[in-house]
């Protein structure tokens, strides 16, 4: 049991570097879309703070996903490797086409079918998702309203300059705006893989109480607790998934929804930035990519509306509806197939 505990440890970390391939547009598409820094070097950039946020922020949304979602008392390591075969099955799907749905929501729908399809209803703690459930909603309109209001301000403040004169500026400003939005999805995003691996180990605390040597290190008593090889290894996890790059993605949210010039990008990753620094002080496990989504559409939003692509918008809306039911649905299928293969 031991051995299988690790090897789900192993797929959680999977899923991290998959979560940063497919999310890794969240942080480039704009700065590849305006084209200020070439696709490598974006990456580079981007999984560089992706990296750093390891040493930045607290860990309350690990906190919030592993003890706060899913009654502990139901997680058993079958629940926890269907819940994480879900989130993995319905990212690949939606990466290949090209479609950028929430990393975070695959993660808690596929942990949520898990533990229904073993428990019931009752496994949900209802208190710990009212905020994410608000957040869904909320997340892609503070991302909209940040980026419109911040392109509307930036705007009237240079209103007396030329164009091509702010330029140079903002190409500059933007590899800052770019590097704020990296360090806040690192933030935010390598905290859920944390939680649902406390989770994990907390379940499986009664195979380690009695070991001894390197099989210690992965004792853990309460939820509360988060050891350090945990947080490196999920932040060096979805930084390295966000070097290989989920092209597709970046294609839809760099040039499909609107154009953008660097002033643009700009203003929605720093948009983007501040809505979700906001809510990992607060706990919530946001959505970075429907919070960058909309901070997009408000920027394309400032010119007239029509230079929103909302074909493409509401194909993407309509991802963002059926990611946590679609992967808790695959992961009710996995629980039932992993249940039965180890008996």
């Amino acid at each position: 049991m031991v051995w299988y505990i690790l090897v789900i440890v192993l797929v959680a970390f999977i899923f991290d570097y998959i979560n940063g391939f497919h999310d890794s547009a969240n942080s480039i598409a704009t700065i590849v879309g305006t084209r200020v820094l070439s696709p490598f070097t974006a990456v580079v950039w981007a999984a560089t703070f992706n990296f750093l946020a390891l040493f930045l922020f607290d860990t309350k949304v690990a906190k919030t996903i592993g003890k706060g979602m899913i009654d502990l008392a139901v997680v058993n390591p079958d629940v926890i490797l269907a819940g994480l075969l879900g989130a993995i099955t319905w990212n690949l799907i939606t990466w290949w086409y090209g479609i950028p749905s929430s990393s975070s929501h695959a993660l808690i729908g596929g942990y949520a079918g898990a533990a229904i399809t073993k428990a019931g209803f009752p496994a949900i703690i209802a208190s710990g998702w009212t905020k994410t459930i608000i957040f869904i909603v909320v997340s892609p309109l503070v991302g909209m309203a940040a980026g419109w209001a911040l392109m509307v301000g930036t705007m009237w403040l240079f209103r007396n300059q030329r164009p091509a004169k702010m330029e140079p500026l903002f190409r500059g400003m933007q590899i800052t705006s770019s590097a704020l939005f990296s360090l806040s999805h690192g933030a935010n995003d390598a905290q859920k893989t944390m939680g649902i691996i406390v989770s994990l180990l907390v379940a499986g605390q009664m195979y380690f109480v009695d070991e001894t040597g390197f099989l210690r290190h992965f004792y853990i008593s309460s939820g509360d607790e988060i050891p350090f090889w945990i947080k490196l290894g999920a932040h060096f996890a979805i930084a390295m998934g966000t070097l290989m790059g989920g092209w597709r993605i970046v294609h839809t949210l760099g040039s499909r929804v609107t154009k953008l010039r660097p002033i643009g990008g700009f203003c929605a990753e720093t948009g983007g930035a501040s809505a979700i620094f906001l809510a990992t002080f607060l706990g919530i496990p946001v959505s970075t990519t429907h919070t960058i989504s909309g901070a997009i559409v408000g920027v394309g939003a400032t010119q007239r509306l029509s230079a929103v692509r909302w074909g493409v918008a509401s194909r993407m809306i309509w991802a963002w509806i059926i990611t946590i039911p679609a992967s808790a649905a695959v992961a009710a299928i996995s629980y039932l197939l992993v249940a039965a293969f180890r008996g």
